[in-house]
């Protein structure tokens, strides 16, 4: 199934939106990379959800107004969105980036969510201050990133000798935005960990098994701040979960809103 693409003005924000299927609402945030409206977890979700993908603010074809500049910005655009789409029973889900932004989001208002799945999550500091958690991905070279993206690099990696001059202006506006609501503190919010136990959702927590960006002990950490939260692992995948395993990735969110 092909998505619809809209844009809907949220005050002063026009955000683009993808959507498509029927069903209980599943309203995903994207990762740093942006939304692949072709990928084929997405066509999996429609299957069973009426999917609604946002471009984050900055992020695709979305607008970024100068009062943007945090991942709580970011936060409430999506209560707005939620609530000015009227949506309820929403089965959340956020990978990566976009799962700092779902974590975020479920410690200030739940009454529209049913459950929640946060992909590989970022956004919080758990080790010693002399350590990042998050590997720089800035500093990296792009072999090294998709590296840690993905456990088999050379079948999703993307070439940007094969992109477009639009889709290379979406990839270099993606990171500029991405460096602005990230960089300091990088890659955390230092009061969220101190919020996560007043998420009072059923919350899922999927990590690879080869994820370069997301370590095993950063993951475990994460989830045992969430009340109830259960954290699993996917076989044979990179950070990016949905991309590299969809069939996994959707089967489990689907037994996870359904169980």
């Amino acid at each position: 199934m092909s998505l619809e693409r809209s844009t809907l003005k949220l005050g002063d924000v026009e955000l683009e939106v993808h959507a498509g299927g029927e069903g209980q609402p599943l309203l995903y945030l994207h990762h740093a990379g942006g939304f692949r409206p072709q990928g084929a977890f997405a066509e999996g979700i429609t299957e069973h959800f009426q999917l609604i993908a946002p471009s984050h603010p900055g992020f695709g074809a979305s607008g970024l107004p100068e009062w943007i500049d945090s991942i709580d910005d970011f936060v409430h655009v999506y209560l707005d969105l939620i609530r000015t789409l009227d949506l309820e029973d929403v089965i959340l889900v956020g990978s990566s980036l976009g799962g700092w932004v779902a974590a975020d989001l479920l410690t200030k208002n739940t009454n529209r969510i049913a459950k929640a799945v946060l992909v590989a999550p970022v956004g919080i500091k758990v080790g010693s201050r002399d350590k990042l958690d998050i590997p720089d991905i800035f500093a990296m070279e792009p072999e090294d990133l998709a590296g840690c993206l993905f456990h088999e690099p050379e079948k999703f990696a993307v070439d940007p000798k094969t992109l477009s001059e639009a889709q290379l202006e979406i990839m270099a506006r993606n990171r500029q935005t991405l460096a602005l609501v990230v960089w300091e503190p990088y890659m955390q919010n230092p009061k969220l960990k101190h919020r996560l136990h007043l998420i009072d959702r059923p919350t899922l927590m999927l990590r690879g098994d080869h994820d370069g960006l997301v370590s095993r002990e950063y993951a475990e950490a994460y989830a045992g701040l969430i009340p109830g939260a259960v954290l699993e692992t996917v076989p044979g995948a990179g950070h990016a979960v949905e991309i590299e395993k969809p069939d996994a990735f959707v089967e489990r969110i689907v037994e996870w809103a359904n169980g």
